[in-house]
């Protein structure tokens, strides 16, 4: 390709690109530059209360099963009664 057209469309490319990025809705990362950006969804107060509480359940999983398999152990190791 000849290179006054190649070096034009390219830079134009790239203009387009740099633009498109600036308006392009963000993902879940860190906030947007003020005019462009919005709070992400994880950093709203309702996802983080929904996120703790997840993790309050997790761990009460967690904790139950390892209880479950003390109290098994407990009882194939104690004298049969």
């Amino acid at each position: 390709m000849l290179d006054r057209l190649y070096m034009p469309f390219l830079a134009a490319i790239t203009l387009a690109a740099i633009a498109l990025a600036l308006v392009w809705p963000q993902g879940l990362g860190a906030r947007s530059p003020a005019p462009f950006g919005h709070t992400p969804v994880q950093q709203t107060p309702e996802m983080k209360a929904a996120m703790e509480r997840e993790t309050a359940a997790s761990q009460r999983r967690i904790q139950a099963a390892r209880d479950a398999v003390r109290n098994l152990q407990n009882r194939s190791l104690s004298p049969a009664q």
